[in-house]
């Protein structure tokens, strides 16, 4: 059996057979109507929009509630669409992987058209233009990394890409982002048609960040005479263009090897992953987790699929937030980074693993029951203590989902001052909360500052998970060596006081000195990390 549209109308019994979930609507007629009235474009062809935001489709599209499908772009990588989506058709397979040891295969067919984000490609980039100009399109979302926003770089510089396209305007932009505003000056220029932008990115206040990244390039080509300030204006109506915050939440790793080789078992043929010269790791499947939750702003001027049948919940701006800081700041984020950072110098290759520890499972318990869930604000629409129950009994315990430490530890410094400096704000904020009385904070602090030596607790070398700020922040722990001899802790003040690392500056608060006494005892030697867990997590 192959994974094409042939094949699916070949071999449909087979793959009934084996267990999949099948497309039940009519793929050619709403590929047709989809390619004649597109609703919905989304900006970034990862795993986590095939796991989750296309099967939603898919199952509006069975049950009759949608008759348009979702058009994919790819913007980074356009060999994800040369070498993944178009030999197999845009079909994907969705592996989701349940607690209760079963395996829930599903065909996806929701991706009727995909699209590369070339400028340089007249025919990829005019079927673009030719979509943005489509009265009927609602919205256009985006999977594209926090870091796909950015306009400056780390040292606060425009990147040669951006600065170029501010300099040459909308006709054959280069970069990202630029090349969606120029998306968008066709959907001006068309008659100023509605829509809403929609990042759906893992980070703070997504929409706000994407809003400032378009109006950079609307006011750069206003400036350089290159549009029209009615562009600027266009972008900036929220009666005609929304940037909608939004927050999701699904673990989806990297497709597995094992779930490969069960897939590869029923049958099904050309099921191996791709690395692509940008270094992308794709395949025919995603594997997944069962939970998923996505909530959004309830801003589109053009309307939107009926994604509220399908899970989606739709609600304001206010509530988006604080479901946003529930997730990130106390109920599932913190968590994770904890275990990554000591599952990496733990050695651990699994996350799952780490939950059967009970020091590490009592660690992660601490900080979001007993450390963060007091200064939660309940969204209300789902409830703080059951969402920790979820993460601590089913999500993160999971054996079957092959997510790593390694790859969690990714970006640790720009993860901090959300998923924990927001909580020590909060305690410093209450009248009844004393910041004093965090303990397993700092000690996730002093962790990621002995995760920084890249030396795990046997003694031995590991590969530190990619990370912006590496090139300065691994200098503040040149020179320490596992040893019990004092040590001088000096050189990590630089490092402690950064607010944008913390979201505090842990000196001016009085919480550095717990840091480098924890510091001084997760160095004490080999061993030494596993045994001052054991010493404080109680």
């Amino acid at each position: 059996m192959e994974l094409t549209l042939k094949g699916l109308l070949e071999n449909r019994w087979q793959f009934e057979a084996a267990g999949y979930k099948l497309p039940t609507f009519d793929i050619d007629k709403v590929t047709a109507e989809t390619k004649a009235n597109p609703t919905w474009i989304h900006f970034g062809a990862g795993n986590i929009f095939r796991a989750f935001q296309a099967n939603v489709c898919q199952n509006l599209l069975n049950d009759g509630t949608l008759s348009t499908g979702i058009i994919a772009a790819e913007g980074f990588d356009y060999e994800i669409i040369e070498k993944m989506y178009r030999p197999h058709d845009n079909l994907g397979i969705l592996a989701t992987l349940k607690a209760d040891n079963t395996v829930e295969k599903t065909i996806v067919a929701s991706v009727v058209e995909s699209v590369i984000l070339d400028s340089e490609n007249d025919a990829e980039y005019n079927r673009l233009k030719e979509i943005f100009r489509a009265p009927s399109l609602q919205m256009a979302s985006f999977t594209i990394t926090e870091k796909g926003y950015a306009i400056l770089d780390g040292k606060g510089e425009t990147p040669a890409p951006i600065a170029a396209d501010y300099q040459s305007g909308p006709a054959k932009p280069v970069s990202y982002l630029g090349k969606v505003v120029s998306l968008l000056y066709t959907r001006f220029e068309a008659g100023r048609l509605p829509i809403a932008m929609v990042s759906m990115d893992n980070c703070s206040h997504n929409g706000d960040k994407l809003a400032a990244a378009v109006y950079a390039y609307a006011d750069k080509w206003v400036e350089n005479g290159l549009v029209s300030a009615d562009f600027a204006a266009y972008v900036r109506d929220p009666k005609l263009v929304s940037f909608p915050w939004s927050m999701i939440d699904k673990i989806t790793p990297r497709p597995d090897k094992v779930v490969e080789e069960m897939l590869g078992g029923d049958g099904i043929d050309g099921l191996d992953a791709v690395i692509t010269s940008k270094n992308t790791y794709v395949a025919p499947f995603v594997n997944a987790e069962e939970c998923e939750y996505l909530v959004i702003e309830d801003h589109f001027p053009n309307g939107h699929p009926a994604l509220e049948n399908g899970g989606i919940i739709f609600t304001d701006r206010e509530t988006v937030d604080k479901v946003e800081k529930m997730k990130v700041c106390t109920c599932l984020n913190p968590l994770h980074t904890t275990l990554a950072v000591y599952g990496c110098i733990l050695g651990y290759q699994l996350i799952s693993e780490e939950m059967k520890n009970p020091t590490l499972k009592r660690l992660v318990e601490i900080i979001g029951y007993e450390e963060g869930l007091p200064v939660v604000v309940n969204p209300g629409i789902i409830d703080p203590k059951q969402f920790i129950d979820e993460v601590t009994t089913k999500r993160i315990p999971n054996p079957f989902m092959p997510d790593t430490p390694q790859r969690i530890a990714t970006d640790t410094s720009q993860k901090l001052a959300i998923r924990f400096g927001e909580t020590i704000k909060a305690y410093m904020a209450s009248p009844t909360l004393n910041e004093k009385n965090l303990k397993m904070i700092p000690l996730v602090f002093a962790g990621w500052l002995r995760y920084l030596m890249a030396i795990d607790d046997k003694g031995n070398k590991f590969e530190l998970s990619s990370d912006p700020l590496l090139s300065v922040t691994t200098p503040c722990v040149e020179g320490y060596e596992l040893s019990d001899a004092p040590k001088d802790l000096s050189k990590l003040d630089e490092l402690l006081s950064r607010k944008d690392i913390f979201g505090v500056d842990l000196i001016e608060i009085g919480m550095a000195d717990l840091v480098k006494q924890y510091f001084t005892e997760l160095t004490a030697g080999i061993g030494a990390v596993e045994a001052t867990l054991a010493k404080y997590v109680k």
